[in-house]
């Protein structure tokens, strides 16, 4: 009874990408905050919080990546099945 209107051709959901976006912002706008850095303490065995705040910061970013492509990627799977195109 009822149907949803087709989706004109080439236009692509825009949830997915700004779930991409949400996810990597944290990677991008957290080390421009340098005083939330800025210390030496607390130590993780040893290391300053400078130090082991950047490590985290890169580990982090890594994770948040590959979180965004893998929604990103899915969503346009999804996207080209449900068009009937075929899938690799």
């Amino acid at each position: 009874m009822t149907e949803t209107p087709p989706r004109p051709a080439g236009r692509t959901p825009r949830g997915p990408w700004i779930l991409a976006v949400v996810l990597l912002a944290p990677a991008v706008i957290l080390p421009l905050i340098v005083p939330l850095y800025d210390s030496t303490d607390p130590t993780l065995n040893g290391w300053p919080f400078y130090f082991w705040f950047q490590m985290a910061l890169i580990l982090m970013s890594g994770v948040l990546t590959i979180a965004a492509y893998l929604v990103v990627t899915r969503s346009e799977r999804r996207e080209r099945v449900r068009d009937g195109e075929r899938t690799r």
